[in-house]
């Protein structure tokens, strides 16, 4: 088994590759650069060095063997031991020991062992691909020249503070008749008008006058009676006209809408929800083609206005719509 294979490999992705019993080796990142004087450009590298003190089993390449392998960490424990021990025999032989793609040990003359890497060897992955290049700088390039040529120009004519100041007084009244214009008139105000979100789904708001029920609406929140040819939005149906007293009660059915639909699926789910919720909850269609979602009926106006007000807690915008009984 190849065990400087593994080291290469781990050498990739991590910092320091420790071989347990020999020593350590250290991957040193040193950044891009140039050299001046011969116009080479070198791209950043990791280096590899080796520290004979770092020889404690830190797991790391046991266990990139016992993986790759598939062998259990205890043989694996015992190849790196066998291949350490024939390292160190033949390094005390005075042999050469060398580490393909990684560098050459040897014992010194102290009996020490002595690590010199392989040249041109890159573990950084961040430099896949590039390679060092030579770039001729630019010759017979006088910046002398080019200053002169700046200094030659006709000098910047000065605008006289006459000139500037009737400017000014044309230009500031101006602006100040942009500024003042839109926030006195009603140009750039946006219509926006009020609407409720339906719990369930998106609710599909109608936008027709006359599809309102025939009879008055109550609306969400408020005790107030309206006559439907004033609500806005279907779904909250504000008033924009309402009335200074209540409406007489009139004999019918009050019925509690808590959703309008465009879409006849989105008005079944809400029916669905409903019905989850311990309701009897009907569908009915307007004039304009949206599909209404009445909660319950009630027969009196006072009865309507205490169950909307009991449900308007989960079905925010829920308002009374008078039906006469069939």
């Amino acid at each position: 088994m190849d065990i400087k294979a593994f080291i290469r490999e781990l050498l990739f992705t991590h910092d320091c590759v420790i071989l347990p019993g020999f020593g350590g080796f250290i991957g040193n990142f040193s950044p891009a650069r140039v050299d001046n004087v011969s116009g080479i450009f070198y791209p950043p590298v990791r280096l590899i060095s080796f520290n004979r003190n770092l020889s404690h089993n830190d797991g790391l390449l046991i266990s990139k063997i016992s993986l790759s392998a598939g062998i259990n960490y205890g043989d694996a424990r015992n190849i790196v031991e066998e291949f350490v021990r024939i390292v160190s025999e033949k390094l005390a032989r005075g042999e050469k020991v060398v580490f393909d793609h990684l560098g050459t040990f040897e014992n010194n003359i102290e009996n020490n062992v002595q690590f010199e890497p392989e040249p041109g060897i890159n573990f950084f992955i961040g430099s896949f691909g590039l390679e060092s290049f030579q770039f001729t700088p630019l010759r017979q390039y006088d910046v002398r020249k080019r200053i002169s040529r700046h200094l030659e120009r006709d000098p910047l004519k000065i605008s006289s503070p006459r000139r500037n100041l009737w400017r000014a007084a044309v230009i500031i009244p101006l602006l100040a008749l942009l500024v003042a214009v839109p926030l006195k008139t009603d140009l750039f105000k946006a219509r926006v008008e009020a609407t409720s979100l339906n719990p369930l789904v998106a609710a599909e708001f109608e936008s027709n006058r006359k599809a309102v029920d025939e009879g008055l609406v109550i609306l969400p929140d408020t005790g107030t009676s309206v006559l439907p040819e004033s609500v806005t939005t279907p779904v909250t149906e504000p008033a924009t006209a309402p009335l200074p007293a209540e409406a007489p009660a009139e004999a019918g059915l009050y019925c509690i809408i808590t959703g309008s639909f465009q879409s006849e699926q989105n008005a079944v789910s809400h029916v669905n929800k409903l019905k989850a919720d311990g309701f009897n909850p009907e569908i009915s269609q307007a004039a304009n083609g949206f599909f209404r979602v009445t909660a319950i009926t009630c027969r009196d106006m006072d009865t309507a206005m205490t169950t909307r007000d009991s449900i308007s807690s989960k079905f925010p915008g829920a308002w009374i719509s008078k039906r006469k009984p069939i």
